[in-house]
């Protein structure tokens, strides 16, 4: 059997390592690819997962959003997001399209952050394809307050209209839009939360960026979770000047350990050994 990362580019992903690990690890006759695809050619690696040998795939940037309506069926978390990072193949030979961001993102907060969302205000930087998943796993687990603080508001309301046509919104939860630039506005925000998520690529190794912070160090205090994202660097530039100011970091690689494990057990019906594919990324990734 074959299962794969689709995307554009992958060469640089751990996810074959953790991923071949796990089903090593329960003795599964099955190979974890990457399959480098560019966009003219998506729709045809979608649609030779219907064929037999094919467990399904994992989906990244930049094809999220236009695997959704190259699926059969997809999962109403999902289509409220507008991404799919997960295609299954069902007996039938159909697809069906899932977002294990989601619950990756809520679990690492919960058991690595230690933090229980429900209640509180979290900023979230960013308002693209993974601040989706973050702004919905906040919903999802009734933050009170949720900021979107991006540079192009415009995309930020669609996401929030785009939660709430698809039913994920909270009534326990108020969702505002800020723009980068609005500085006061943005200094208020960060100074009053409890949790501040970057879900930009800012601070990526290899990233093109000016490596600015978003936000002023001095605006975090040390009652807050500072959550990046990124994963690699291990220590980005927000969360070293978190730890400076004495805030718990958290960085992405939880997330993606927990997402991926989620998309294992779509694909197999067995739990993941979660240990062990985050043994297995923590080693790719830093040695």
């Amino acid at each position: 059997m074959q299962v794969g990362l689709i995307g554009f580019p992958v060469k640089h992903s751990i996810s074959p390592r953790f991923q071949q690990a796990a089903f090593d690890a329960l003795q599964l006759d099955v190979r974890y690819e990457l399959w480098e695809t560019p966009p003219d050619r998506l729709a045809g690696v979608v649609d030779r997962l219907r064929q037999p040998g094919f467990l399904g795939a994992n989906v990244t940037i930049p094809h999220k959003q236009a695997v959704c309506s190259l699926v059969d069926r997809v999962d109403p978390p999902a289509a409220a997001i507008g991404a799919v990072n997960t295609i299954v193949h069902h007996a039938d030979g159909s697809l069906g399209g899932f977002n294990t961001d989601v619950e990756g993102f809520a679990r690492s907060i919960r058991e690595d952050g230690e933090i229980d969302i429900s209640g509180k205000t979290v900023v979230v930087l960013g308002s693209g394809g993974a601040a989706r998943g973050v702004v919905a796993a906040l919903l999802g687990n009734a933050a009170n307050e949720v900021v979107i603080v991006s540079r192009r508001p415009e995309q930020a309301r669609d996401l929030v209209d785009q939660l709430q046509r698809g039913g994920l919104d909270s009534p326990r939860t108020r969702t505002t839009v800020t723009v980068l630039d609005d500085v006061i506005t943005l200094e208020r925000a960060v100074r009053s939360c409890d949790v501040l998520v970057n879900a930009t690529p800012v601070g990526m190794a290899g990233h093109a960026t000016d490596a600015n912070l978003l936000v002023d160090p001095s605006w975090i205090s040390d009652q807050m979770l500072v959550c990046d994202l990124v994963y690699n660097p291990p220590i980005t530039p927000l969360l070293m000047a978190a730890q400076e100011r004495g805030a718990r970091i958290l960085n992405g690689l939880p997330m993606l350990v927990y997402q991926g494990a989620a998309s294992f057990e779509r694909w197999t019906g067995m739990p993941a050994p979660v240990a062990l594919m985050r043994q297995e990324a923590t080693e790719a990734l830093y040695g």
